[in-house]
Formats: C-alpha cells, sequence, structure tokens
C-alpha cells in the first residue's frame, strides 16, 4: 500500500466521521480514530489504513465499493468488512470472524484499549475485557 492510499483513507475518515461526536457529546468522533492509529505506530501501513477506515462503514453512508472506487487496496477493505458490526451478528460471532483475520484482529485490539481509557462504562469495560481475551494470542 502507498503512501498515497494511506493518505486517501487518512481523508476518508476525516470526512466519514465529520461532525460525529463520542458519547460525552463534545469530543469529536475523529479523535477516537486518531487514539486507534497512534497505538499502531510502526505497523504496515495496511494496518495503519484500516484504523483509519475501522468506524466508516459502521457510522456513514460508505459502502466497501466506494473505498475500493477511492482507491483503498482489497486488502484493507476486506478488514474494514471485517471490523464492520452488524446487528444480525452475534458479538461473539463477531469476534471470532476477526480474530481469524490478522490485520483486523489487529486493529480490533487497538480500538478495544482505545475505548477502554475513554470513560468507559462498566458494560463495555466487562465487554471489551472479554473481547480481548478472545482476540489477545496466549504467549
Amino acid at each position: 500500500m502507498t503512501l498515497k492510499q494511506l493518505n486517501i483513507a487518512t481523508n476518508i475518515a476525516y470526512e466519514a466521521h465529520r461532525n460525529q461526536f463520542r458519547r460525552d457529546g463534545k469530543t469529536p468522533y475523529i479523535e477516537h480514530v486518531k487514539s486507534v492509529v497512534g497505538r499502531l505506530r510502526g505497523q504496515p501501513n495496511e494496518v495503519i489504513a484500516t484504523a483509519w477506515l475501522h468506524d466508516v462503514l459502521e457510522d456513514s453512508d460508505w459502502m466497501p465499493s466506494d473505498l475500493e472506487k477511492a482507491g483503498i487496496c482489497r486488502e484493507v477493505v476486506h478488514a474494514v468488512v471485517t471490523l464492520t458490526h452488524t446487528k444480525a451478528c452475534k458479538y461473539e460471532s463477531y469476534l471470532q470472524l476477526i480474530s481469524e483475520e490478522p490485520i483486523a484482529r489487529t486493529v480490533k485490539i487497538a480500538d478495544m484499549l482505545s475505548n477502554l481509557v475513554d470513560n468507559p462504562t462498566d458494560k463495555q469495560i466487562r465487554k471489551y475485557a472479554k473481547g480481548l481475551l478472545m482476540l489477545v494470542p496466549e504467549s
């Protein structure tokens, strides 16, 4: 993946999350995305691009085909689709799919960690703790 494609992913994230806010109603949503990206410094560009785009399909009108048309490579689009949780898929099944896709797994772990430091509810803490146990490989 080229730097140009990485810049495209960044620009899409800023556009898709414009006028969106975190739970507090004040913090621009893009700050969460930037936090996830920041946790992945040193990772390949495909991982970083996926981090920029990880909530785009879930939180905007963007479709996978739109990402491809914009110049995002299929590997990244596939990872972003994997990271997009739909109501039709139970959370545990969703995490199982993510665990089988290395880029998606890496980004989801960073996403959960970012959510855990952003004033989570007790329910979210339990949810993310369970998710991390499913996604973080045992050493």
